[in-house]
């Protein structure tokens, strides 16, 4: 039985991109895009799809870059797709990726944000194949026992001040009988000029910090798809699965700048000839 593996973690492979060429001009770039979302996310669910026109020096049309979280859907997406017309009146190139751009050199253990993750586990396991639960959410005070929030030097309009909050998630897979935990701790510094900027502020933290703690659980979770459809999920066992009792020490690491934001549609330097 054929059997392939998920994780929650950023595709760069290249047996799991595909290029598509030879998209004629005619046709809208929203019902290109729209066309070839129908067409590819049948076979899997998909991490990017980009529609770009062709080099100025090449002959009018489209061309489309397409990343799968598997390797298998991208290879039997690219067999059943090349050469056929599809959603035009002529055939489509289909073609997986030979050789690593800038982009595919990077760090292959990129988590998935929050959004992914959950889009990702709702395709493969639908809406009631998860839950998560929260077991820790606080704000955190410096080790030599300030206030909660820090109070920085005076700024014009507004005091500075600084956040930080701690999260520790259950996540937990009721028809496979299979749970994880992990922590998160994010922080900001924000000139405060009145009450509505801070509760905005600690209310978005607080948003933040949760989404965080998930993607970190998610990223032990591995999404075994099998050959007949159907779908099984193992944890990877790491540290991270810790008692309850045990969260103030988690809660010290896992730390993430909301500065540090991760940008996943990264601009993509391509040349089509």
């Amino acid at each position: 039985m054929e059997v392939d593996i998920l994780e929650f973690k950023v595709p760069v492979e290249n047996n799991k991109t595909l290029f598509v060429w030879d998209i004629q001009p005619s046709l809208p770039e929203a019902e290109i895009y729209g066309g070839l979302h129908r067409l590819f996310s049948s076979f899997g669910p998909l991490y990017l799809l980009k529609v770009c026109p062709n080099a100025p020096l090449s002959p009018p049309g489209f061309y489309a870059l397409i990343k799968f979280y598997s390797a298998a859907q991208a290879s039997k997406a690219q067999r059943q797709t090349d050469g056929h017309s599809l959603f035009q009146s002529y055939p489509l190139k289909v073609r997986l990726s030979s050789k690593q751009t800038p982009y595919f050199l990077s760090d292959s253990s990129t988590l998935l944000s929050h959004a992914r993750c959950v889009e990702l586990a709702n395709h493969c396991l639908g809406f009631n194949g998860w839950t998560s639960d929260i077991i820790t959410l606080k704000e955190l005070t410096d080790e030599d026992g300030g206030e909660e929030e820090e109070e920085l030097q005076e700024e014009d309009g507004g005091r500075e001040r600084r956040l930080r909050f701690g999260c520790m998630l259950r996540l937990s897979f009721p028809h496979h009988g299979q749970t994880t935990r992990a922590a998160a701790v994010v922080e900001d510094r924000f000139t405060c000029t009145g009450p509505d900027v801070f509760l905005q502020k600690r209310c978005k933290l607080q948003r933040l910090v949760r989404q965080r703690a998930l993607a970190q659980a998610f990223s032990t979770v591995l999404l075994i798809l099998l050959g007949n459809g159907k779908v099984m999920v193992e944890v990877k066992q790491t540290s991270d699965q810790l008692l309850p009792e045990e969260t103030e020490e988690v809660l010290q690491v896992n730390q993430f700048d909301l500065k540090e934001e991760e940008e996943e549609d990264d601009e993509w330097d391509l040349t089509v000839s």
